[in-house]
């Protein structure tokens, strides 16, 4: 298919699916990434999938709390494999050590000023040991433990983690997640190369706040939302 999160999207507006309904493709042709970015993936080797969830009893101004439930998820699964130097990287990439192995992007549907939907599309690398040069940093599970995974069992494996961290989302335990999310966060506690517009700085990771704002010290400023900065990490 070209993209999972398409695929759903349209299922989902045209009525043919419903909440916890997961598509999964073996190979995407036009995988979406954050920012209008592509997802890139060899065929048949890597998750690629989108699963429906429920939204109506959420409130627009907990989209952040779910993106941390996602992000946890995926943090749950690829910490089980890989357990040292696995984080998440704000706002919702999944990192080991200064390389991205995950990556998620969620759309939502919303009718007049009701949430009714989300799409959470999410691309884990598991075994895929060549990346193009354009994908700076990329990394698979098969790379770290030298192990080869099936991507269905371990698509499986995901959705039993996004049902476990939904149902904390569910039961309001937003404070919670997020204090696992932070004790998660790629460079925290660490001075990091940042770039907001033409200005490139120095400052050190402090935590998420509940709004997901990254909040820094020694920076431009304290805070900054999803968009107004650049990581310049040096490749890996």
């Amino acid at each position: 298919m070209d993209s999972t999160n398409i695929y759903a999207m349209d299922h989902l507006q045209a009525n043919l699916a419903a909440h916890g309904t997961v598509f999964f493709a073996h190979h995407q042709t036009a995988g979406k990434g954050q920012r209008s970015k592509k997802w890139v993936s060899e065929p048949g080797i890597n998750i690629a999938m989108s699963v429906i969830l429920d939204c109506s009893f959420l409130p627009l101004t907990r989209q952040f709390p779910l993106s941390v439930m996602v992000s946890l998820a995926c943090y749950d699964l690829f910490s089980s494999y890989a357990p040292n130097e696995t984080y998440v990287k704000w706002p919702n990439d999944i990192y080991w050590r200064d390389r991205k192995a995950g990556g998620i992007l969620i759309e939502n549907l919303v009718r007049g000023n009701k949430w009714q939907w989300a799409v959470a599309g999410i691309g884990i690398n598991l075994n895929q040991v060549i990346f193009p040069g354009s994908l700076k940093n990329a990394v698979s599970l098969k790379q770290i433990t030298g192990t080869h995974f099936d991507p269905v069992i371990v698509a499986r494996q995901l959705c039993e983690c996004l049902e476990a961290r939904y149902q904390q989302l569910k039961k309001g335990k937003d404070k919670e997640m997020l204090a696992a999310y932070n004790s998660h966060l790629y460079k925290r506690g660490e001075a990091v190369k940042l770039k907001s517009g033409p200005i490139a700085f120095t400052a050190t990771i402090k935590e998420v706040s509940a709004a997901g704002e990254l909040l820094v010290l020694n920076g431009l400023k304290e805070s900054f939302r999803f968009g107004e900065i650049e990581w310049l990490v040096a490749k890996a």
